[in-house]
């Protein structure tokens, strides 16, 4: 199986590069399922009803979310019936829609796990803990097995691909907007990345204008974020999965801007 990841939509630029840039993804790397973090994909907060709709309208099989999950107040009118969704399985209970599911594209199954870590973000509840449940059912059904873990810290995340080494086929970091090159298969075949990089503005902030972030730094008051509107960057992973054992036999970047790239 082969599977596209797409590290975090950051606003219209990063709606637009995911449009414009999925033919070219998918003439390359020929990927069965292709998943992206859609939790920055409206405005950089949130994602409603219609981003969600033209993710899968381009090509996009599911959507992981994050921290902003809930800052488009939008949301809460359609995901607990969005069965190609998924939020972080460790929000306290009661929360509006579901952290696992079930995948089916070109006769593969994916089951995709949503975690968030618990260092310097919100209080949540044990991501290890939840993976154990999550994953224990979802091999019932299918040996391949995503997980998007968003958090902050990088220990954290670290932490998270040796405790599912050998029971999920690729553990994803994401949150920071920055990609790491520390992709490798575990011993026991995970795939395993700390952060997917983002899909939006390459020069600013994390996605953000400079002034306002640089604004913040210096002055320590307040300040307006705003998405960026300039050159675009698409960052992500891309994972090759042994069907019969779920392990990762390949696991690579997909790293390229508006300067680099070149469609081929």
């Amino acid at each position: 199986m082969r599977v596209v990841f797409i590290g975090d939509i950051v606003g219209n630029v990063g709606r637009d590069t995911v449009k414009r840039l999925l033919p070219w993804i998918e003439e390359k790397y020929h990927p069965n399922i292709i998943i992206a973090n859609g939790e920055n994909a409206a405005g950089g907060r949130g994602i409603n009803a219609a981003i969600t709709r033209d993710l899968y309208d381009w090509g996009v099989h599911g959507i992981t979310m994050g921290n902003h999950t809930w800052d488009n107040r939008e949301i809460f009118d359609f995901i607990d019936d969005e069965s190609r969704m998924v939020r972080p399985a460790n929000l306290p209970a009661g929360s509006p829609g579901k952290g696992s599911m079930l995948i089916k594209a070109n006769g593969k199954e994916l089951g995709v796990v949503n975690l968030m870590g618990r260092t310097f973000l919100p209080p949540s509840d044990d991501p290890f803990r939840t993976a154990d449940e999550l994953i224990a059912e979802l091999r019932k059904k299918t040996k391949c097995i995503l997980v998007d873990f968003h958090a902050e810290a990088t220990s954290e995340k670290i932490a998270m691909g040796w405790y599912l080494d050998g029971r999920a086929s690729l553990v994803v970091g994401t949150h920071t907007h920055v990609q790491t090159h520390d992709n490798r298969i575990l011993p026991q075949g995970t795939a395993y990345v700390t952060d997917a990089g983002m899909t939006g503005p390459r020069d600013g902030v994390l996605g953000m204008e400079r002034e306002g972030v640089l604004r913040k730094f210096l002055t320590g008051l307040p300040s307006r974020f705003v998405v960026d509107e300039g050159k675009w960057t698409l960052n992500g992973v891309f994972v090759e999965i042994d069907e019969a054992t779920g392990h990762a036999q390949k696991v690579q970047l997909i790293r390229t801007d508006e300067d680099s790239w070149i469609a081929t």
